[in-house]
């Protein structure tokens, strides 16, 4: 059997189709399914020269909040960008200045994080315990009962959850009171890995295996259900196909990854698909309005345009190099590297634009956009922001 990735290595890579299977922790019956290794990858590919930096990007400032060892995700309120480590540190960084607005611990060791509406911001430890604070000061926190690898979601005065088992849970965002929860059928083995949970207008948006799922936030009802990727393969393994966050969202439209399976888009406000493309790839998309941009599993790079589905331009120049999920900035789309490297891509042809490295550990996450900043946090836990003068 493929070696599943384990949470201590969020950014474990990937140079084959099988190896890919290693880039996320797989559970089974609540065990972590792995025994053998995965295939060795090929080598980077050689990077091209890059001449002149045909983007001028430089560092702005950087913080060290300690090595993040599980699916982070930035949350971006305004100009704040709040972030966690490992080690249960939550710290809210104006973007601007890099300036810490609030620290807080909340003494255990985290699985998911961060959700925030601005005010309050939610995270889960490896235990299943959700965790709320306002101003850097621990408001309320309440047992799950499942594990969670999806960052919560702080909207209309309520906190939602979704579990690794698929379950989504709604507490009330003042006290923590548990106001309802759905188990869906699941599926033996599920990803160890960021889903998908958002609110679209009165809609709870959430991934369920390889459908987005429309809920009913005041109750968890189902309202539509529309797929992305197809499970296929010759075992269970094989066959996994969950929804991979953060999506991408334009207007009503959320588009999002389904595990090694298909890249799509969803039109949220009619519960339908509106494509879906057939590729591999384990790790989130990026984009905007106009194009979606995302990696396969030998890190060969594909822009689709959001409306349609179509394939813009594609690149092999950064095949094997452990690339993750991309960010759109500008005229650019930007990818972080295994080694620690951002890359600046033009976004209308993928030419290479400009590199600036960090402290030489993966990127940890997708690079998050605040206003004209871009900041990026490495598994060793440097947050980096930079910016065009």
């Amino acid at each position: 059997m493929t070696r599943a990735r384990s949470s201590a290595a969020p950014g474990a890579r990937r140079g084959s189709a099988g190896a890919a299977l290693a880039a996320a922790l797989v559970m089974a019956a609540g065990l972590v399914a792995g025994c053998g290794s995965s295939p060795q990858r090929p080598a980077p590919r050689p990077l091209a020269p890059l001449g002149a930096a045909k983007v001028d990007v430089r560092p702005a400032w950087n913080q060290q909040i300690g090595p993040v060892q599980f699916p982070l995700v930035v949350a971006v309120n305004g100009n704040v960008a709040t972030v966690a480590a490992s080690d249960g540190s939550v710290h809210a960084i104006d973007a601007d200045s890099g300036r810490a607005l609030w620290r807080a611990n909340v003494g255990a060791k985290l699985g998911a994080g961060v959700g925030s509406d601005g005010r309050s911001a939610a995270v889960v430890t490896q235990t299943g315990e959700l965790v709320v604070l306002e101003n850097g000061s621990v408001k309320w926190r309440r047992a799950v009962g499942a594990r969670v690898a999806t960052p919560p979601l702080v909207a209309g005065e309520r906190v939602f959850v979704l579990a690794v088992d698929r379950s989504v849970h709604a507490f009330d965002g003042s006290d923590g009171h548990k106001l309802w929860s759905v188990q869906r059928p699941g599926d033996p083995l599920n990803l160890l890995q960021a889903g998908v949970l958002l609110a679209v207008k009165d809609t709870l948006v959430v991934g369920q295996g390889p459908r987005l799922a429309g809920l009913d936030p005041s109750n968890g009802g189902v309202r539509w259900e529309a797929p992305i990727g197809s499970p296929r393969g010759a075992n269970e393994v094989e066959r996994l196909a969950d929804l991979v966050g953060p999506v991408v969202r334009a207007g009503d439209v959320v588009c999002a990854r389904s595990f090694q399976a298909a890249v799509g888009c969803v039109d949220a406000d009619r519960g339908v698909t509106a494509w879906a493309r057939n590729v591999g790839g384990t790790d989130a998309v990026g984009g905007d309005a106009t194009l979606l941009f995302g990696a396969d599993a030998s890190d060969r790079m594909t822009a689709w345009r959001l409306p349609t589905g179509d394939v813009a331009w594609t690149s092999e120049s950064l095949l094997y190099r452990g690339v993750g999920a991309p960010a759109a900035i500008g005229g650019s789309v930007v990818y972080g590297d295994e080694q620690g490297t951002l890359h600046w891509l033009a976004r209308d042809n993928g030419e290479a634009q400009q590199r600036l490295a960090t402290d030489g550990s993966p990127i940890q996450v997708r690079p998050a956009v605040v206003g004209s900043t871009l900041i990026v946090v490495t598994r060793n836990g440097g947050v980096y922001a930079f910016r065009s003068p």
